[in-house]
């Protein structure tokens, strides 16, 4: 601190990593190396610090709810795109724990194209997404959208979710580092990894250790997909950070045929988890259908 910078304690198997955080330019390795109980120093030049391989080799996971992220098994977080009454999300809730699934997804707060589109329903959604988390014991995940929204959300689900619109949101991501809750990171429209990981920087610089980067498709030329999915983002990914990967193959293909070959790539690719978008009758969804 009396150097003008913060540290963040690494707890590791066998040794403990400081990571000092700041404008470190002026500071000269040599400075710590005399120290007592330091190994060595290593200056970290990539531009995002705390999300970084270099910082923490050993790859991160966490618990929620008795369902660990990161770990060994690939974890399948489903549900609707959005949550349009008590008894369609309780039968999607159903329906997903029967096939395995270990989380609910559903969509309180909409972030529509469209001002005339379906919005969600707010935090009546959010009530009914905890009634059918309490009856089902699985854990839920929503989207927030504003920092005012924030405390309220939180106060309901599981895990934030950030959407690919608000990956630069950095009032949003500051305040959500600053949160108790997990949070899911989705790559913005036209992101490059590099963006997104310092996007997740922002949400570790605050504090909040306990995040889910999530590759969703990214905008180019094609038509014939809703978006381009880069099933490459998980090995690269994986390579730079120690965050848990996942893959949502709904929106980022867009047509339901194509979800389970792409989800199986994912997989096959290393992701630690899947966002698959699940409704009991799709032609006539809210949004998304």
């Amino acid at each position: 601190l009396a150097l003008g910078c913060e540290t963040r304690d690494i707890q590791g198997a066998e040794i403990t990593i400081v990571c000092l955080i700041g404008n470190t330019r002026a500071l000269q390795t040599e400075q710590f190396e005399m120290l007592p109980g330091v190994d060595h120093v290593q200056r970290i030049q990539r531009p995002f610090k705390l999300v970084s391989k270099e910082v923490q080799p050993e790859k991160s996971s966490f618990d929620v709810k008795g369902v660990t992220v990161g770990g060994n098994d690939v974890v399948v977080i489903a549900g609707p795109c959005s949550i349009e009454s008590s008894a369609q999300f309780r039968e999607v809730g159903q329906a997903v724990k029967a096939t395995g699934a270990k989380m609910i997804r559903g969509g309180a707060f909409k972030p529509r194209t469209s001002p005339y589109s379906f919005q969600g329903m707010g935090e009546g959604g959010l009530k009914i997404m905890a009634d059918v988390s309490e009856e089902t014991g699985l854990p839920i995940i929503s989207e927030v959208m504003q920092v005012d929204t924030l405390p309220m959300v939180a106060e309901y689900v599981d895990i934030l979710q950030i959407g690919a619109r608000n990956m630069q949101n950095y009032p949003l991501l500051t305040a959500i580092g600053k949160s108790h809750r997990p949070a899911m990171l989705k790559r913005g429209l036209s992101a490059t990894f590099e963006e997104m990981l310092l996007a997740a920087e922002y949400i570790l610089a605050g504090g909040n250790e306990h995040v889910i980067l999530c590759e969703r498709g990214i905008r180019t030329f094609e038509t014939w997909t809703r978006n381009t999915l880069d099933i490459s983002a998980v090995p690269v990914l994986q390579t730079y950070s120690h965050l848990p990967v996942f893959i949502d193959p709904s929106h980022g293909v867009g047509h339901s045929e194509y979800v389970a070959p792409v989800a199986k790539a994912a997989i096959a690719a290393g992701a630690d988890g899947l966002m698959i978008e699940v409704h009991q009758d799709p032609e006539k969804a809210v949004s998304d259908g």
